[in-house]
């Protein structure tokens, strides 16, 4: 595979420059002094950023676009095997990487790497250590799957020693990367399409955290079943956090602000250290602040450093996100797709000032929704009110023959308040005529179901 050195800068050329993470990562080859170009479907505003920066990216995606002199070919797995600059790579005989590929060689060439795995959390949890390290001067570079505010973006390009990025489980693009540290949130059943089942998913992580070096540091969930598994035979230093008394890492005496912002009282192997207070709501961010916590005291940062930047941590866009108010309600969006992300969201929700909830739940993927179908009703038909869109397809063809209908006679056995409207025109219009001023509405989903909020806010400018 080609190896790719900061200390011999080379030309490459990205194939879908434009993805959130395909673009981060061409920032940081630019700031390295590598020659950099790129090709996208159509213009956006990360292709224009990087335009911007003196990148030259081309529309659309031909074979001429792969010129002389590029030395190797970064691709993502949307791109085709037919993609005819992808094909013309290969009569060129151009070495050709994998999104995570490249990931992975850019991890070698920092001392630190830290990757922050598991079926969710990673986003929030990233930008949590970011956030800690950039209080305490650490002046990290920082890939992550949302834009964060505190960095503008997505990317971050530090001059230290310090990676941070997260580490996906989809396609086993995780083993590809080279960590010096890393935390894993939690091991659940998700991704279907790719994985067999929950055991194939655990046999991945463990392949993941073998990868670690003898003087590397895991900090791992002490509440995933059977932990022990993924931590039996590491030389590396180990840390764990969680719920049980048992763990390294302990949350105690954990309240709420009326805007459901937690407070607790961190413990480390038993001893009282201080109060924590979070500027992102819900429970789950405890034990999300307590894994970057248990990272951030190995790489010994002080207890001030890390209480200022949890407190001052708002989150990233699509997660538990404010959009604005219409007609007297609240809109918030979230990213949640995974029943137990949509558990979490909902029960964050519920310590929310609202008068009735509302959720809109777009699924995403058909395999997603046809192996946890009875998940997804469960943890839904908490909300008080649930409208079902459409299934949101992404990489797949509905070869199931399943649709949110499904989802919804699974979901009346709960709640009876579930509607299935597939246009999103439609389901504009049912809730102008039926959310009340107090009550919250959140958008849910990895797919484009914000939009639904975007144009309800639109809306309440026009008026």
């Amino acid at each position: 595979m080609y190896q790719l050195q900061f200390d011999h800068p080379a030309h490459v050329h990205f194939i879908g420059i434009g993805g959130i993470s395909m673009s981060g990562l061409a920032e940081i080859l630019l700031d390295r002094g590598f020659r950099v170009s790129g090709s996208d479907m159509a213009r956006s505003s990360l292709t224009e950023h990087l335009e911007g920066l003196g990148i030259r990216v081309d529309y659309p995606q031909k074979a001429e676009n792969i010129r002389e002199g590029i030395d190797a070919v970064v691709y993502t797995a949307a791109i085709h095997p037919d993609n005819p600059e992808l094909c013309a790579a290969l009569e060129k005989g151009i070495p050709l990487l994998t999104r995570a590929e490249l990931l992975g060689e850019v991890m070698k060439n920092y001392r630190s790497a830290i990757n922050v795995a598991g079926t969710h959390g990673k986003t929030t949890t990233t930008s949590m250590i970011t956030e800690i390290f950039l209080e305490a001067g650490l002046d990290p570079t920082v890939t992550v799957g949302g834009m964060m505010k505190d960095i503008g973006g997505n990317i971050r390009v530090g001059q230290s020693g310090y990676f941070i990025a997260e580490a996906c489980e989809y396609t086993n693009s995780f083993l590809s990367f080279f960590p010096t540290t890393e935390v894993i949130l939690n091991v659940e059943a998700d991704h279907l399409d790719f994985f067999k089942d929950l055991e194939d998913i655990r046999r991945s992580f463990r392949r993941f955290v073998e990868k670690l070096p003898d003087n590397g540091l895991l900090v791992i969930n002490s509440d995933i079943p059977h932990y022990e598994y993924f931590t039996e035979g590491l030389r590396c230093r180990i840390r764990t956090f969680g719920r049980g008394q048992d763990a390294e890492y302990t949350a105690n005496f954990i309240s709420f602000d009326r805007l459901a912002r937690p407070s607790y009282t961190l413990f480390e192997k038993g001893q009282e250290l201080c109060d924590i207070k979070l500027g992102v709501t819900g429970e789950h961010n405890i034990y999300n602040s307590l894994s970057a916590i248990a990272v951030a005291r190995e790489f010994g940062i002080g207890l001030p450093e890390i209480r200022a930047a949890l407190e001052k941590f708002s989150g990233t866009d699509r997660r538990f996100q404010k959009k604005g108010v219409f007609k007297g309600f609240t809109i918030i969006d979230d990213y949640a797709h995974h029943p137990q992300e949509i558990a979490a969201t909902i029960e964050t929700a519920r310590k929310y000032p609202h008068r009735k909830l509302w959720v809109v739940f777009q699924p995403h993927t058909y395999s997603r929704t046809a192996a946890l179908m009875d998940d997804f009703a469960g943890a839904l038909a908490a909300a008080d009110e649930i409208v079902l869109s459409d299934i949101y397809a992404a990489r797949e063809k509905n070869t199931l023959g399943i649709s949110s209908a499904d989802l919804r006679e699974h979901m009346l056995k709960q709640n009876t308040n579930v509607y299935y409207i597939p246009d999103f025109a439609e389901i504009e219009s049912f809730l102008q005529s039926h959310v009340k001023e107090g009550d919250l509405l959140i958008t849910m989903g990895a797919g484009n179901i914000y939009e639904v909020g975007d144009q309800l806010l639109k809306q309440a400018e026009q008026e």
